[in-house]
């Protein structure tokens, strides 16, 4: 990693001492923090202006780094938190660099610093850390800078203690600068609270999550699965989906999956009006949960799809003419509804759904006694995923020989057998046998599909060979069209090419031939389909 020691050193006005670390004791009478650097001296020449001094406290106390483009100062003799030198507000509880600044100033001086003064500090610090080094910045979950088995958890504390999960253990320490990840706040970077180790281990800390949570067998194991998904960094994941009757506690256990990952201010939100707004949201929290949802848009199926995956998100900066804002996020996802309706063959293949039973009412408790049994366990809760996680990590670096096919999510695969290996649970046939469940879904939702598989049952040959048109003439339905059926051919083309890894599953088998003199078509073959436990 890049040594975070190296500090720049501004050169200070003839005769002008650096403002000192530390403000000296004031005597008997005398006005608290009196700074010698404002003290006009004829033998010292002329006084360092305020904006001259903040920004030797600036370039004193703190180092410049750069991560995507954006400047960070990092505390030389602190926590390592990364705070963007141009955000006013404070994020996480730790305050921004210009909050801390001020802070410092008024401190060491018993006076406020003009604004003015502030802003032109930080925007020379801004054009010193053109020079500064590049170091990767992370939000709440970030890999080991040396070793690639070892994750880190920011705990979102002021002091910067975070979870180093190793193969086998797990500890509570403050990375040490250089050494272990640099963090970046935001408004959603909760704090999460100390983990507790239970003397009976995972099973008893998980335990407690269980008993407060509406899920039952095998959504409840799925869901353990997805939350030790959510500490692995840059690596994608199945979209957890609650389903089920009105009652059935759909947003309050997407809560509690939320939250074990990002504090009790973790929420679940409206869906977002623009993918431009989504990305923002994705960006500034590390899950994210989207709640009622009536149904998914393919502009929102996409952007899914890419959250969970992985995605970048360009566009021009306001108040500019040519520079560009960017964002770059993979994040756990969280969605709650009755039915969403029609599913994106693409969103169907990164969906794990939990369905919800409705609740005995003389089981059901209330939403304040809830929650303070859920804070009062939050700390075993997490030290039992802790745990887990520890034992998951150390059989990781198996998986990879083991598993004889991977769904489309190879690493999501991985995770689940070494979480089988440890536990001896069945969750990889499990996800495997709800993806099954989640094709069928999809393809008795459209009509192509079902036309198609209509016409396989009947056909008299294994083996068609036709271009697009002649497809869309052999499979129309009779009577009028159903309004998702494509209008073109060339809309048709592309939905069997979206359909072809659902209809695999089915035996039908679809491949687009090279362009000819008549066009492009099909050869579509049918054969036995795969069998799932294979």
């Amino acid at each position: 990693m890049t040594d975070l020691t190296t500090r720049v050193k501004l050169p200070v006005p003839a005769g002008e001492p650096r403002p000192s670390r530390s403000a000296p004791p004031a005597e008997a009478g005398e006005p608290v923090g009196s700074a010698p650097a404002e003290q006009p001296s004829p033998e010292r020449g002329p006084k360092l202006s305020q904006a001259d001094v903040l920004l030797h406290l600036g370039m004193d106390e703190y180092v410049l780094v750069r991560c995507d483009q954006t400047a960070y100062a990092v505390p030389a003799e602190g926590p390592p938190i990364a705070r963007p030198l141009r955000a006013a507000g404070g994020f996480g509880g730790t305050g921004s660099l210009r909050q801390l600044l001020n802070r410092s100033y008024v401190l060491r001086t018993g006076r406020a610093p003009s604004q003015g003064c502030l802003t032109d500090a930080i925007a020379s610090m801004d054009a010193l850390a053109l020079d500064a080094p590049e170091q990767p910045v992370h939000l709440r979950i970030a890999p080991d800078p040396a070793d690639e088995q070892v994750t880190w958890l920011d705990l979102g504390r002021s002091d910067g203690q975070s979870v180093c999960i190793e193969p086998g253990t797990w500890s509570v320490i403050t990375p040490p600068v250089g050494e272990g990840p640099l963090w970046r706040r935001t408004r959603l970077t909760g704090e999460l609270p100390m983990p507790e180790r239970d003397p009976g281990g995972w099973r008893v800390g998980l335990g407690l999550l269980r008993e407060l949570s509406a899920l039952a067998e095998p959504s409840w194991r799925m869901a353990v699965a997805w939350l030790l998904a959510g500490l692995r960094p840059n690596m994608p994941r199945p979209v957890a989906y609650f389903n089920g009757e009105r009652g059935t506690a759909k947003t309050t256990s997407a809560r509690q999956l939320l939250r074990v990952l990002d504090g009790i201010r973790a929420e679940v939100r409206n869906v977002p009006r623009s993918e431009d707004d989504g990305a923002v949201a994705a960006s500034a929290g590390w899950s994210m949960g989207l709640d009622n949802l009536a149904g998914i848009p393919q502009w929102l199926s996409d952007f899914l799809c890419r959250t969970v995956t992985g995605a970048s998100v360009a566009k021009r900066e306001m108040y500019t003419d040519d520079d560009v804002a960017s964002w770059a996020y993979q994040r756990p996802v969280v969605l709650t509804g009755i039915d969403v309706g029609a599913l994106q063959p693409d969103l169907a293949e990164r969906l794990l759904p939990f369905t919800l039973e409705m609740i005995d009412p003389k089981a059901r408790r209330s939403e304040a006694d809830l929650w303070r049994s859920y804070r009062a366990a939050h700390g075993r809760i997490l030290g039992g995923l802790l745990d887990l996680a520890a034992e998951v990590w150390a059989r990781l670096p198996d998986a990879a020989a083991q598993l004889d096919q991977r769904p489309r999510m190879a690493d999501w695969a991985e995770l689940l057998w070494a979480l089988d290996a440890v536990t001896g649970w069945d969750t990889l046939a499990t996800y495997t046998g709800a993806q099954e469940e989640v094709t069928d879904d999809v393809l008795d939702a459209d009509p192509v599909a079902t036309a198609l598989t209509r016409w396989a049952s009947t056909a008299g040959t294994t083996e068609w060979q036709a271009t697009t048109g002649q497809i869309d003439t052999a499979l129309r339905p009779p009577g009028a069209l159903p309004d998702t059926w494509p209008k073109t051919t060339a809309l048709l083309s592309a939905r069997l090419t979206s359909l072809a890894p659902a209809l695999r599953q089915r035996g039908i088998d679809i491949r687009k031939l090279p362009r000819t003199g008549s066009g492009r078509g099909f050869l579509i073959t049918l054969q036995p389909a795969p069998d799932p436990r294979t």
